[in-house]
């Protein structure tokens, strides 16, 4: 199976100014994240960014970037940009991973390229994990995905779903037997998928709850979720993420 990984990494950060340029132990972030993905034995591994400090650091690890517009209004935007710019073709299956991710795990990547790989009718595949206290459930910054019996997805939401009606009315716990779901965003594209998707105004439902895979199901493009093989660490928003995972490297 081939496929190929776009790494979109915008300078601008609010909470971490030059995010994708933090020293984490003498490696910049991105080019951590840069080194994951090809541990899953990409065909290519690609960092997409709007500002010449990253392609310079990128570059001298011995690794790709490309410099890409700074105009774009989402991540996908920009690794669509990298695929024309590669010449890559309408089936090629591209791996969107995050900038900030610098401990994401390489076999969830390949887990996501063969999700798509298995059913050619599908404009995206993504993964999730199991949701298990009450608090997350209710963070609007954990993004839920609920999904059909096939794995279908059925929505993304900052809200808590599926709710509980009659068991949250009197508890803040999560009843046996049910379950929750948070969405990790490493997605799987075909490259028509994100030609379709960047050709489509942003709906209504991705301007409400600022998710931009709401896009593909608003217009009725399939999205394939699945349990992700591999814990996934958190990515780096904050500070105090960035301790975090220096901390966690450190060992």
């Amino acid at each position: 199976m081939k496929f190929n990984v776009v790494i979109p990494a915008r300078i601008a950060s609010t909470r971490l100014p030059n995010k994708p340029l933090a020293d984490i132990h003498g490696i910049p972030m991105v080019v951590r994240v840069a080194q994951q993905a090809a541990r899953s034995d990409a065909h290519e591994v690609v960092v997409a960014t709007d500002d010449e400090r990253i392609v310079k650091v990128v570059e001298a690890a011995g690794m790709t970037a490309v410099l890409t517009r700074e105009d774009h209004p989402s991540g996908s935007d920009r690794v669509k940009e990298v695929a024309d710019l590669r010449g890559w073709v309408a089936d090629d299956i591209v791996i969107n991973v995050q900038g900030d991710e610098p401990l994401v795990p390489p076999e969830v990547i390949v887990q996501v390229a063969e999700s798509l790989q298995a059913d050619g009718s599908l404009a995206a595949a993504t993964l999730c994990e199991p949701i298990t206290d009450y608090q997350t459930v209710f963070d609007p910054n954990a993004v839920k995905v609920v999904f059909a019996n096939d794995g279908r997805a059925l929505y993304f939401s900052r809200a808590p779903i599926p709710y509980a009606r009659d068991h949250f009315a009197g508890q803040n716990t999560l009843p046996d037997g049910s379950d929750w779901w948070r969405h990790i965003g490493v997605y799987a594209y075909r490259v028509w998928a994100l030609e379709k998707f960047v050709s489509l105004s942003p709906g209504r439902l991705e301007q409400l709850e600022s998710l931009e895979q709401l896009r593909l199901l608003e217009n009725g493009l399939d999205i394939r979720v699945e349990e992700a093989c591999a814990p996934v660490p958190g990515g780096v928003d904050t500070p105090e993420d960035l301790e975090r995972v220096r901390a966690q490297l450190a060992g």
